[in-house]
């Protein structure tokens, strides 16, 4: 095998590491909107909050004789009470009697005061995070060597969201989510309790952001208090090229996203990386602002 095919292959298995987290963040996002019509931009920073989270707790695991990686579960609890939290005092009383402008301002807003919350609480110098996983690093073809940590990190994120699509499609409370998201108000004539809903959905896309913390920090072992910022703008992106509202477009949007993004940083530039990411972002407002599964819907006059 050459080396540029060498070269090639690896850099396929680091855009579906990056991929599946942009994907389980965009999910957390569509999600969110697909229920309420709101784009929770503080959502990348319960992903910092997750990634803290573990760091505290990881201590305690080792005194207690569990593995490092059971502190995604307190994460997750975390990052979920976080979340509806947020909903309650934030976005509920917006929802209510604002508009989608305010809205969109709350969550921003959110999102700053979160980001410097934590920037006065822990410091604005990274930490480094314990290795939370001990993988071998497998061969294949007996030439390329592939980090084994980003090969599980492939796997969770594949597995999260085939759960979560089983989730929505199979249960009965997945089928409310599905029948708030077409119609909230037919939903409540039907007898579906629309409040417990939104705070599940939020709950849920909460708790993948602590999963999609656990994941980023698998790859890159460091929590900053703005961590969470660009990541989340890029699974923003992500959600809006897939189709946001709609689940697989958000895993199909974040391995694109992915993709691009590592492709670009190995065969052109890693300046350029960031910027072709967003441009993407205009060319699919501009062509297909529905996102690539998503639907344009006329509006009747």
């Amino acid at each position: 095998m050459s080396r540029d095919l060498i070269l090639f292959f690896q850099q396929v298995i680091n855009a579906l590491k990056i991929g599946s987290v942009y994907a389980l963040v965009a999910l957390g996002y569509t999600m969110v909107y697909g229920i309420i019509r709101l784009t929770n931009f503080a959502h990348g920073d319960f992903i910092m909050m997750g990634g803290y989270t573990m760091l505290f707790t990881m201590p305690l695991m080792l005194k207690v004789g569990l593995p490092v990686w059971c502190a995604v579960f307190i994460a997750i609890g975390v990052c979920s009470c976080v979340g509806v939290t947020v909903e309650q005092i934030a976005y509920k009383p917006v929802r209510r009697s604002g508009s989608s402008v305010s809205a969109l301002i709350t969550a921003i807003s959110v999102s700053l005061f979160i980001e410097n919350m934590a920037l006065l609480v822990v410091g604005g110098s990274p930490r480094s995070v314990p290795r939370i996983f001990k993988m071998p690093n497998p061969k294949f073809f007996g030439q390329v060597s592939v980090n084994g940590n980003s090969l599980l990190t492939i796997v969770i994120g594949l597995a999260v969201m085939i759960a979560l699509t089983l989730f929505v499609k199979s249960t009965r409370a997945g089928r409310a989510m599905r029948a708030v998201s077409e119609d909230g108000q037919a939903s409540i004539l039907m007898g579906i309790n629309l409040h417990r809903i939104i705070t599940l959905t939020f709950a849920m896309g909460s708790g993948l952001a602590a999963v999609a913390s656990m994941m980023y920090c698998t790859a890159y072992p460091q929590v900053q208090p703005f961590m969470g910022a660009m990541l989340g703008l890029k699974a923003y992106v992500a959600a809006v090229l897939g189709g946001i509202g709609i689940i697989p477009g958000a895993m199909l949007g974040g391995m694109v996203i992915g993709f691009v993004e590592t492709m670009t940083k190995a065969y052109i530039s890693s300046s350029y990386a960031d910027a072709v990411v967003f441009a993407i972002l205009i060319v699919v407002l501009l062509v297909k602002p529905a996102g690539i599964l998503g639907k344009n819907i006329g509006e009747k006059v």
